[in-house]
């Protein structure tokens, strides 16, 4: 009922809501009717913009559609933005916090579980599982536990503080960048670890910059600060890559140059990668020991990152 102008002819929305623990799948009967009245493609985004005030139950944001702004002030449960379609989640710690610290946990396990799009902001750090089966949003976070980007096929994701164990895991698709990456944390099987670019440069650094306009989080503005200054600020971050992913991403940029059928390209590459044709060679430079956690060949990894990984504990 509050929302019925915006439901009925795209009014704007603002409102400031409590929110309890109790209050479980926050906003996905809303998400529901917008998508009855307005099909998949939503509204614009914000159209609708909440902000919820306290500790939030299970599944605050699951299945937002494009067109919805959920803003939490305060801390959440499990699975936020679990299924998120295109809408907005951002949660921030409460502004009447006296004390808020960059490792503060705010919230719990497998945040945008099986997401399709959207975009999910979260300072602070949260649980296990962050991202697993994304396939289409972005999403910033300061910190996750255990098995982070677990089977993602697409989306972006940056994460600019420690990580648990097995990130990457069965990661098929998408982009990470992760600050001061343990290199001992990621499984390697199905992705390669590489410098972050100059495209890939813009991508983070506007990615940065909202993140730090929706949450106020010191870390992501104290990056884009430095960001302003040199392109130093980048060599801090890690690019996790799924290494099939970039054959396909590359075979459609070369049909594109070609004029050629991109989808026939795609084919292709795919029927390589499954014959197991082109598969990575270790790079000459890198010089890994024993204890290393990467295989001695197909491992990806950069070499100033490779180096560093030799006679250390992770």
């Amino acid at each position: 009922q509050l929302c019925e102008g915006a439901l009925a002819d795209g009014s704007p929305v603002q409102l400031e809501l409590p929110v309890r623990n109790v209050n479980r799948t926050v906003g996905t009967m809303l998400g529901a009717e917008l998508t009855r009245r307005h099909g998949g493609h939503g509204l614009p985004e914000g159209t609708i913009d909440v902000t919820f005030h306290g500790s939030a139950g299970q599944s605050f944001g699951a299945f937002l559609p494009r067109g919805i702004t959920l803003r939490l002030e305060g801390d959440a449960n499990d699975y936020v933005g679990k299924g998120l379609s295109g809408g907005t989640v951002i949660v921030r710690p409460s502004r009447q916090a006296r004390v808020v610290n960059a490792d503060d946990v705010i919230a719990g396990n497998v945040l945008a579980y099986g997401a399709t799009g959207g975009k999910l902001y979260v300072r602070g750090v949260v649980g296990e599982r962050f991202c697993v089966r994304n396939s289409g949003a972005t999403a910033v976070v300061e910190g996750v536990g255990d098995h982070a980007l677990e089977y993602m096929t697409g989306g972006r994701v940056a994460i600019l503080g420690p990580t648990g164990r097995n990130v990457a895991a069965g990661m098929s698709g998408g982009t990470a960048y992760v600050l001061d990456l343990d290199l001992g944390k990621v499984n390697p099987e199905m992705v390669d670890l590489e410098e972050v670019d100059e495209g890939d440069r813009e991508t983070l650094r506007q990615m940065l910059a909202e993140h730090a306009a929706e949450t106020g989080s010191p870390v992501a503005q104290a990056l884009v600060d430095s960001a302003g200054l040199s392109s130093a600020w980048s060599a801090r971050f890690t690019k996790v890559m799924p290494r099939d992913y970039k054959r396909v991403l590359a075979a459609m940029e070369q049909a594109r140059e070609d004029g050629t059928d991109v989808d026939v390209a795609v084919m292709a590459a795919a029927a390589s990668t499954a014959s197991g044709a082109g598969k990575p060679v270790a790079p000459a430079t890198v010089d890994l020991d024993e204890g290393s956690p990467f295989p001695a060949a197909g491992n990806g990894v950069p070499p100033q990152h490779a180096q560093s990984t030799v006679g250390t504990k992770h």
